[in-house]
């Protein structure tokens, strides 16, 4: 009797778990890439100004000997670009002119190394260390589990230039989860100074992925069992929550989310849907619900998309997301979006 009873749960089981994964068509990669070390998690890409056929997507690597792998659009590791012997990097993000001084710009990534507290600032294209080892996250928490950062997106704002990372962690209050800190250089080198804590939490799981829309001056971010929350960008707009859309969509974890942006603020918000394999879109003018793609990705955390031409792999612009087998995979974006 109790085989027979195992045997049935057993089969109930196997059903269940067949029946979460993605039944829509498959859509394969143009590109996978090089395997990483030991565990992906994050990928940002860099658009060269110079040649955009020269272009890095940067993928995080997250374990103890961790890394930031930089990728060719070929998906083969560029090792002078990569960045090793990070404890514990989860999530990157680019951003575009940050003001040295008066007169020099350069172009930054920004990653969270969990095991240090801290976040790191490299230089783009060159990487060098513009922080000085990192810059703490979180420390006037008390309590060490809220103090390990995970996400991490970058904003620039429209108004004065001013450019700040917005770093959520592993577990945190209901409220004021997430931490925004301006970045800015001065004669002394680059600090990095909190403004704002801001942010519902809903204590169910974490919050890992978050996007920042810097045109439209909007923060996306997933509560993971929930919704995707927004708010404004912008800190003087204040901390009140704009919506919590689309949890219906997803069946258990929301992760990832790339923000595609086209002109007169069109374009669509791509979110991983992570146990049923697919990425559910959202318009970016209304956030309602257009589809769900199965980009045949298993365990997608993170995703990055561009939407301008690359190469001629790439010609509708790229969209990059975590696989859980040590890589990532690379798409042309009119692939995902057609």
């Amino acid at each position: 009797m109790y085989r027979s009873i195992y045997s049935l749960v057993v089969v109930v089981l196997f059903f269940t778990s067949c029946n979460t994964k993605s039944t829509l068509p498959p859509i394969q990669p143009d590109i996978i890439t090089e395997f990483t070390l030991n565990d992906t998690d994050d990928p940002a890409i860099w658009i060269n100004p110079a040649n955009a056929s020269k272009s890095i997507v940067f993928g995080t690597d997250k374990e103890t000997n961790g890394a930031i792998y930089a990728f060719d659009l070929d998906g083969k590791i560029i090792e002078d670009k990569t960045i090793r012997n990070m404890k514990r990097p989860n999530n990157v993000d680019i951003e575009y002119g940050f003001q040295l001084t008066d007169s020099t710009t350069t172009d930054i990534m920004v990653f969270t190394e969990r095991e240090k507290q801290q976040i790191r600032m490299f230089s783009v294209p060159n990487m060098k260390p513009m922080d000085g080892g990192g810059f703490p996250v979180f420390s006037d928490e008390e309590l060490l589990e809220n103090k390990l950062p995970m996400g991490i997106s970058l904003y620039k704002s429209p108004l004065d230039s001013t450019i700040y990372a917005i770093v959520g962690r592993k577990t945190g209050p209901g409220t004021g989860y997430l931490y925004q800190y301006t970045l800015q250089a001065d004669s002394l080198g680059v600090k990095a100074k909190l403004v704002r804590k801001f942010g519902k939490f809903s204590g169910q799981k974490e919050i890992e992925a978050i996007a920042v829309d810097d045109e439209k001056g909007f923060i996306y971010y997933s509560d993971e069992g929930v919704c995707i929350r927004k708010y404004y960008a912008e800190p003087k707009k204040g901390n009140e929550e704009l919506s919590c859309f689309g949890g219906e969509h997803f069946l258990k974890d929301i992760e990832g989310i790339a923000i595609a942006s086209y002109p007169n603020k069109e374009g669509f918000i791509i979110v991983s849907d992570q146990q049923r394999g697919q990425f559910n879109i959202f318009s970016r003018k209304e956030n309602v619900f257009v589809k769900a793609v199965n980009l045949s990705t298993l365990e997608t955390d993170g995703c990055e998309v561009v939407t301008v031409p690359l190469n001629s792999t790439f010609p509708n612009g790229l969209f990059a997301a975590m696989n859980d087998e040590k890589n990532f995979y690379f798409y042309d974006l009119g692939k995902v979006l057609e």
